[in-house]
């Protein structure tokens, strides 16, 4: 840890942003100690603009992909102010490189706090995020077709072939919402209304149609995660006479290790909770509703970075029966993902609709 000793809040700042670079993956150097062969990733501190210096331009693959608007932790919650400034360094004309084209991500960042924007959406705009992306990361999107976002905003009319008509409501409105670039939506359905199967069609809509990549499908309890994995087996789409389990990977998570092949991983909150502490997870933890375990513990565990189960692994995460999920230590779980967030629920409370403020159907 730095010594803190005499620092400005901004030196302060750019040691908490360099801790958090390098642990996703970046190697942090400054302009005049620039090596390129240091790994993919490559942040440099003050780099050179026709508009003056950028606190951080990313590197990934000698590539410039993005850049870093650092802000002392006093800016707090007022860190969108910074993203014009943040932004006018991405559309500047780069020292020895030559850049056709603004870079496509572009963060504001205390150490504490960090937004981001994705230039290449239909429409940018910024969303706080758990830390920074990986260098791998930020370069498959930079050489992708097109981003999520824009895949969503491009999703075909719904057919309503082998759907009930609430089924068709549900997904016709979450696809609205999605489209929107509402981050959160919850869809309430009465119980035996095919919830689940209403689910699995939207999932298989935004990996077919979207370019979504891996879904997480939460659930409270193992027992649901192995009625929800049947049902992913069971499920044939409309338009393909193959089922969902021969066109795309399925995984349950039974340990904390996720393959980069699995397209949906089915998982407990607890299992997941466990997955990004490393843990081993404990089976009789998943027999039992988290919402009656979280006043067990004697202490709620803080989530930290974990390179292995990176925040953008999952571009949605669908979970059931949330209103019995999303408190005290199993929030935490939630927020670390940068994805969106689809709840499911028959019964939704007050804080159900508190968290999300986007009923998207009924």
């Amino acid at each position: 840890m730095p010594d803190s000793t005499n620092k400005t809040p901004e030196q302060l700042a750019r040691d908490r942003i360099d801790e958090r670079l390098r642990a996703s993956g970046w190697q942090v150097q400054d302009k005049d100690a620039l090596d390129f062969n240091a790994g993919l990733g490559v942040a440099v501190r003050e780099y050179q603009t026709d508009i003056g210096p950028a606190d951080y331009v990313l590197f990934a693959d000698r590539q410039a992909v993005g850049v870093i608007e650092a802000k002392p932790d006093t800016w707090g919650v007022r860190l969108t102010t910074a993203e014009e400034q943040a932004e006018g360094c991405a559309e500047a004309n780069l020292k020895w490189i030559a850049n056709a084209e603004p870079l496509p991500f572009v963060y504001q960042s205390t150490g504490q706090i960090t937004r981001f924007t994705n230039g290449r959406d239909p429409s940018p705009r910024s969303r706080e995020v758990f830390s920074f992306h990986r260098p791998e990361t930020l370069q498959a999107w930079g050489q992708a077709e097109q981003s999520l976002r824009t895949g969503i905003a491009a999703l075909p009319r719904l057919s309503p072939e082998g759907l009930r008509d609430c089924q068709i409501t549900a997904i016709t409105k979450l696809e609205s919402s999605l489209k929107a670039d509402k981050p959160r939506a919850l869809v309430q359905m009465a119980t035996g209304s095919g919830k689940t199967f209403t689910a699995i069609t939207q999932v298989y809509r935004l990996l077919k149609h979207a370019g979504a990549l891996r879904m997480l499908f939460l659930v409270d309890t193992k027992n649901l995660g192995e009625q929800a994995e049947q049902e992913f087996m069971a499920y044939i789409p409309y338009d393909d006479n193959r089922k969902f389990t021969g066109l795309y990977n399925v995984q349950r998570l039974t340990s904390p290790f996720i393959a980069n092949e699995s397209h949906v991983v089915v998982a407990t909150i607890q299992g997941t909770y466990a997955a990004l502490k490393g843990e081993e997870l404990v089976e009789e933890s998943e027999d039992e509703n988290p919402a009656e375990q979280q006043w067990r513990r004697k202490e709620l565990l803080p989530i930290v970075y974990n390179p292995k189960l990176p925040p953008e692994n999952f571009d949605v995460v669908v979970i059931d029966e949330w209103r019995r999920s999303i408190y005290n230590l199993w929030r935490l779980v939630i927020d670390y993902f940068d994805a969106y967030l689809i709840g499911l629920t028959a019964k939704p409370n007050n804080r159900t609709y508190g968290f999300f403020q986007n009923k998207c159907c009924q």
